[in-house]
């Protein structure tokens, strides 16, 4: 599938089209995944480590993305593409992550604000 026309040189070793490797053409380039289709990679310039990815496609992710293709941030991360670390309250927020859109926090009864660190209107003694 991977070979052009003009098939192989004096040793043996066949030409390739771009998106095939190996000695036979029997496996994808870096950057491709999917044998025998070979697909590009894809990978996000910004939430990628590189363009290359595993055999199914995974890219590999900076820390902070997510995502087949790292195009989305990971969780305990929100607004891509600077997918900045969520900053809730220890005391105000029910657990570290926020919705990886606005970074909004899931805050506890009584408790409000980005990041759960303030009352509701009429309630007092933050954090307690």
């Amino acid at each position: 599938v991977g070979t052009l026309p003009e098939g192989c040189d004096s040793v043996g070793r066949c030409f390739c089209r771009p998106e095939f490797a190996g000695p036979r053409c029997e496996q994808c380039s870096p950057g491709h995944h999917s044998y025998p289709h070979c697909y590009a990679c894809s990978c996000d310039a910004r939430g990628a480590v590189d363009n290359n990815c595993s055999p199914a496609g995974q890219c590999r992710c900076h820390v902070n993305f997510a995502g087949h293709t790292c195009n989305q941030c990971a969780l305990g991360f929100y607004g891509y593409p600077s997918c900045t670390p969520c900053q809730c309250s220890r005391e105000g927020s029910l657990h570290s992550t926020c919705d990886q859109d606005t970074g909004q926090c899931s805050c506890r009864p009584k408790v409000t604000g980005l990041r759960c660190d303030s009352c509701v209107p009429g309630a007092y003694g933050f954090p307690h």
